[in-house]
């Protein structure tokens, strides 16, 4: 008798001590068929500026494309892009990546600013450009003649979206920060903190000549409700990724806005997971999947060894935002330590795959 009590106490407290994986207790224990592959995906987000060998077997290894985002940078007054190498890199993968043009508002008080960006962008359009881009530099960065940095709801963009309006191409938008860029640099934890150490030039806290963060998202809020009829993917979560809130507010009031993750699960990871989850579930129709990764380095200038990590290192970023956004484990993303939102596989479809898809007319 004795014996059997001893043997009972041990168990109760060798299972006591036994370690559990945190999961979110919000959410059913995953047990759906769905991997890592039976989803399809574009990543809407990335700039594979250069070709590499893994990448089309990686791609189709995940059972996923993407968007090659063009980027254009100021450097004395002249433009430097990236369209020419995303041009040669989706023409040789046409199954894997998709086009997305840019404007940047360099020479708006030339008369002929508009026309001549019409003009190119209906030959890139023409050669496959689905998308184009506005970037941080409206507001942050591109001035005009007289000094003034110019917002993204400037009258003389207006015969742009108007001619992306009757050809029925979209817009992401990055624009602004995120509002951290306006505060202080004080927290290694921060997501950001990083980022803007290594780019001081967007760090708006240690910059006064550069509008504030509420002028310039009051900007491009005027901009989406100037422009009803143009859809509009706003990046990196509209630049309100740290409250998620915010976002939903802006999406409850404008019909033609959605959004896109790239770079801000660092910020999304931060909030309540509860909360987080709810967001997605609500606006599922008007979320899609982007990461902003990408190269900046040709191939032929790596060594074997570079390549490798490259590869190891966009895999396992890849693994880890598919488990936060379809695992309930704990884990960390981009250093903040957080639980998975446990997505269903139909919105895991729908951001992954089928709101860019409807988004972009790519049927």
């Amino acid at each position: 008798m004795k014996n059997a009590i001893f043997l009972l106490i041990s168990i109760i407290l060798l299972t006591a001590c036994k370690p559990k994986s945190e999961k979110n207790p919000n959410v059913e224990p995953k047990t759906a068929s769905f991997d890592i592959q039976t989803i399809r995906k574009i990543d809407v987000h990335a700039h594979f500026k250069y070709s590499r060998t893994y990448l089309p077997a990686l791609f189709k290894e995940r059972n996923m494309q993407s968007v090659l985002v063009d980027v254009s940078k100021v450097d004395s007054l002249v433009v430097s892009r990236s369209w020419d190498e995303y041009l040669i890199h989706a023409q040789a993968n046409p199954d894997l990546f998709f086009l997305c043009s840019s404007i940047i508002g360099v020479g708006i008080d030339s008369p002929d600013f508009a026309q001549e960006t019409i003009d190119r962008l209906s030959e890139e359009i023409d050669s496959g450009a689905r998308m184009v881009k506005v970037w941080k530099n409206f507001g942050m960065v591109t001035k005009d003649k007289s000094g003034n940095f110019i917002q993204i709801d400037d009258p003389r963009l207006q015969p742009i979206w108007d001619f992306l309006k009757d050809k029925g191409i979209p817009v992401i938008a990055h624009i602004a920060e995120p509002e951290q860029a306006w505060r202080p640099l004080d927290d290694p934890n921060n997501p950001h903190f990083g980022y803007y150490t290594n780019n001081p030039q967007y760090h708006a806290f240690k910059l006064p000549e550069i509008p504030s963060y509420e002028t310039i998202i009051s900007a491009r809020d005027s901009w989406i409700e100037k422009n009803p009829d143009l859809n509009i993917l706003c990046a990196h979560l509209g630049s309100m990724s740290n409250h998620v809130e915010r976002v939903a507010e802006r999406l409850d009031k404008f019909p033609n806005m959605y959004v896109e993750t790239a770079a801000r699960f660092g910020d999304l990871a931060r909030q309540d997971t509860e909360k987080v989850r709810l967001f997605f579930e609500k606006y599922q129709d008007r979320i899609m999947f982007g990461s902003d990764y990408g190269n900046s380095t040709p191939q032929n200038g790596m060594t074997n060894d570079e390549l490798n990590t490259e590869q190891s290192n966009l895999e396992k970023n890849y693994d880890v935002l598919w488990q936060y956004l379809s695992g309930t484990d704990s884990l960390v993303v981009r250093g903040q330590k957080t639980l998975g939102l446990g997505l269903p596989s139909g919105i895991l479809s729908k951001v992954y795959f089928e709101n860019t898809v409807n988004f972009m007319k790519l049927k």
